[in-house]
């Protein structure tokens, strides 16, 4: 199956020199050099991955992943950031990018990145088509045909990644996993010093479906370890 990568980035050498390297690999590319013009591309078009660069000219890289994800149809976002856009990749997290790779970047890393989630959407797809089963604990309701999640009676919006995190705590619940084996395990790779993307996006998720995100019941803190999903949403200090 040929991928399809849009690569929305303003600085063109930079674009040009990670489409050539995409397209020997028999990716389809296509370039956007400006937010602007990426964001009509991007809707314009069905792509399997999208590599948003931050600091975009008009129309910035935060403000083309928020519109993106407002959409129905969900793309995997990889965010290219400056080192010191610490506050700005948070964000780009927050908003529901997939992953952040910090520029300068090697080429071998972000070609590891992107297979890595090709490797995940895979996995994700075919455990779906294998286990399509709804799961329902504690209030929290997710069916993982159609990604749609309920807690207490309301939908509730959630980013890929918030998703795939509550589907696989759902599915161990009582377990402990480590951040390294969260990033594994979710995100398709596990590198030192990425550890805060999964505390970032664990506490994306207790705001979502905890009844008070300072005192969580289901998605607590393991102390020493990393976190669990509680079945019985037992008072815990998180």
């Amino acid at each position: 199956m040929t991928r399809s990568i849009l690569i929305i980035e303003d600085e063109q050498e930079v674009a040009k020199l990670v489409a050539r390297h995409l397209r020997e690999l028999s990716y389809v590319v296509r370039l956007a050099f400006d937010g602007e013009s990426g964001l009509r591309e991007a809707q314009a078009e069905i792509y399997d991955l999208i590599l948003l660069d931050l600091m975009l000219p008009g129309v910035d890289g935060l403000e083309v992943c928020r519109r993106l994800r407002a959409k129905s149809q969900y793309t995997p976002i990889l965010m290219l950031t400056a080192r010191s856009s610490e506050v700005e990749r948070i964000v780009g997290l927050e908003m529901g990018a997939d992953d952040y790779l910090i520029k300068p970047f090697s080429i071998a890393e972000l070609l590891a990145r992107i297979k890595a989630i090709f490797r995940r959407m895979d996995a994700m797809a075919s455990s779906t088509q294998s286990d399509a089963t709804a799961l329902a604990i504690a209030g929290i309701r997710i069916d993982p045909a159609t990604r749609e999640v309920t807690v207490r009676g309301c939908n509730v919006s959630l980013t890929g990644k918030e998703f795939e995190l509550l589907l696989h705590f759902m599915r161990n619940p009582g377990r402990a996993y480590s951040r390294a084996q969260l990033l594994d395990m979710v995100w398709g790779y596990s590198h030192e010093g990425y550890e805060h993307a999964v505390n970032c996006h664990i506490n994306r998720l207790r705001a979502k479906i905890e009844q008070d995100h300072s005192r969580p019941k289901l998605l607590l803190t393991v102390w020493g370890v990393g976190y669990k999903f509680s079945a019985n949403g037992a008072d815990h200090k998180g």
